[in-house]
């Protein structure tokens, strides 16, 4: 049997079908092989009690004290703010004017679409999903809903089409997810200790249920584009805190490549919760240092620069545009 959370995959009558569950055909063999990185083997994995508890102090008391050089700034820290920081500092310090196009919005589109998906009565078709997910996303009084709402025939047309890709491509090569894995997509995650630090995640898809202190938990994030190694700190940051939150560490992280049909995958341990810790702890002490304590900031070039408000003034980053052959990656 294959098991992805907590249960074997169930096995319905293609007479009854069921929303999410997982129909009697063949897997294809893109679908074997992510199910095959997916699936629980070997010994329960539990994490020593007494490493939890030490990360969670450390977290603790390091949250503490930048939170008394802040000076009483709340901070949210995200992915996003780390890639930032650790990336070019001069970009991290400008106003963040980011602005939704059908490039950057067509993830969220396909994301809820993949979550209307696995909830469909029958099989669901990606083009059917996908409206949905936009209608719904315009009757949303927020920053998304205004802009899928205002988007001309053009824009509507780019962001449908593009989002229909991803799609498409999720309900074709990825195993099919049954709700006996309590499978969450967007899983919000927070963790606030005592002062004015809060660390926030989102993870694409969240999978398994929870057994005591065993580690059942994937953390999935779904990338197009290419390879970064980005990627996987980014995974490592929702790990830590889930680990903060919960005080259960997920099992594995998997960073799933819609366009290759293939997953980079990570196992759990404590050198990842740790060194992602450090790296979140050393992010917002450099956000300190700069916002705070006056150090002048270090340009740093890299993939980055594409998206940089400042790269028609930045003579750094456009050598590094002109002579940069990598392919575009998302952001």
């Amino acid at each position: 049997m294959h098991e992805i959370g907590a249960e074997p995959l169930p096995q319905p009558t293609p007479a009854q079908p069921t929303p999410a569950q997982p129909t009697a055909l063949a897997l294809t063999p893109a679908q074997e092989r992510t199910l095959a990185l997916l699936r629980r083997s070997g010994e329960p994995m539990v994490f020593p009690e007494a490493f939890v508890e030490h990360l969670r102090a450390e977290a603790t008391t390091a949250a503490a004290e930048l939170s008394e050089r802040l000076g009483g700034e709340t901070l949210w820290v995200s992915k996003s703010f780390l890639a930032r920081v650790h990336g070019c500092e001069v970009q991290h310090m400008q106003p963040d004017d980011f602005s939704w196009r059908p490039a950057t919005a067509a993830g969220f589109v396909a994301h809820k679409a993949i979550e209307l998906a696995l909830n469909w009565r029958g099989e669901p078709a990606p083009s059917e999903v996908v409206d949905q997910a936009l209608a719904r996303l315009a009757d949303q009084p927020d920053a998304k809903g205004s802009f899928v709402a205002g988007l001309t025939d053009a824009d509507w047309a780019e962001l449908r089409s593009r989002a229909v890709d991803r799609c498409t491509k999720f309900l074709q090569d990825f195993p099919p997810l049954p709700l006996s894995a309590q499978p969450v997509l967007e899983a919000a995650a927070k963790w606030r200790p005592p002062g004015t630090i809060e660390l926030s995640s989102k993870a694409d898809l969240v999978i398994g249920k929870p057994a005591g202190r065993e580690s059942r938990l994937l953390i999935v994030d779904f990338k197009s584009g290419y390879r970064s190694h980005h990627h996987r700190d980014d995974l490592r940051f929702y790990a830590v805190v889930q680990t903060l939150r919960q005080a259960v560490p997920p099992r594995r992280l998997v960073t799933y490549y819609l366009d290759y049909a293939e997953s980079e995958v990570e196992d759990v341990t404590e050198g990842t919760l740790q060194s992602g810790l450090n790296r979140a702890l050393e992010g917002i002490e450099k956000h300190i240092e700069l916002t705070v304590e006056g150090r002048q900031p270090v340009k740093r070039v890299g993939v980055a620069c594409r998206w940089c408000p400042l790269q028609h003034e930045c003579t750094e980053g456009r050598a590094f545009l002109h002579g940069d052959d990598q392919p575009d990656v998302e952001p």
